[in-house]
């Protein structure tokens, strides 16, 4: 079974076909939002499926504009096992919102202390904040999504038992070659992050997760049906890990 840990279906023009898609092919998703709004939203769509599942999720680079939606990803925080997208933005899109990103994402982790979640986080420029927070908590293990940070700090999160998903961008990239030979084969997940990263001149859909497979398979020297298994293996030992 391929994984796909971080997808935006509800973005993609006919969010109906990606699902179908999806369970015709048994590839499963983890489909994030940006709003819990679009959660409620889109549950009645995904309620019945098998391998697509929504995710509960409040951007950062929403927090300011959208701080009436606290109280609704509080209040439906119960409802969800998977969260995301959720997280920090200290990059230059984020700056100006910084503090009131804090704000939210202490309220987020407040109301999932002492509870059982798969979360998928954003980190982009606050890697060590959220890691940092997330140790405060006491939430995890949880995966950080496109991380783009420092080794250290990456080093220190795979220390503290998270996980790191890769999509095809990472595996285009010097950086984020260089990351993912840093990160232990049994701490990678996969992401397509579609429709936000591209494959050639098109949006990335979940199927895409295969360049992040063929790209291991390479680094690993293995072949493609053993990168499945291992990561179909690491995303079981996250979710008992987390059921415990």
């Amino acid at each position: 079974m391929r994984i796909d840990t971080h997808c935006h279906v509800d973005r993609f023009p006919d969010p109906s076909k990606i699902a179908t898609d999806c369970e015709a092919a048994k590839l499963f998703v983890v489909a994030v939002t940006n709003l819990p709004s679009h959660f409620e939203l889109g549950h009645e769509h995904l309620v019945d499926h098998k391998y697509v599942h929504l995710a509960l999720g409040l951007h950062p680079l929403n927090a300011a504009k959208h701080q009436d939606e606290i109280e609704k990803f509080c209040h439906l925080a119960p409802t969800a096992y998977y969260i995301g997208e959720v997280g920090l933005d200290f990059s230059r899109d984020g700056q100006s919102t910084r503090d009131e990103q804090i704000r939210v994402f202490a309220s987020i982790l407040e109301a999932l202390q002492g509870s059982r979640k798969l979360l998928t986080l954003h980190s982009r420029g606050a890697e060590a904040v959220v890691l940092e927070m997330l140790t405060e908590y006491g939430i995890g293990p949880a995966i950080f999504h496109w991380y783009s940070g420092g080794v250290g700090t990456l080093q220190s999160a795979i220390e503290s038992g998270h996980y790191v998903s890769v999509n095809p961008a990472m595996t285009r990239s010097a950086k984020g070659k260089s990351l993912i030979e840093r990160v232990p084969e049994d701490r990678i997940l996969t992401e397509s992050d579609g429709p936000y990263v591209k494959v050639g001149r098109n949006p990335a859909v979940p199927s895409d997760v295969v360049d992040v497979l063929v790209h291991l398979a390479r680094q690993w020297d293995q072949d493609l049906a053993e990168v499945e298994d291992r990561i179909e293996a690491n995303f079981s030992t996250l979710t008992k890990v987390i059921e415990e």
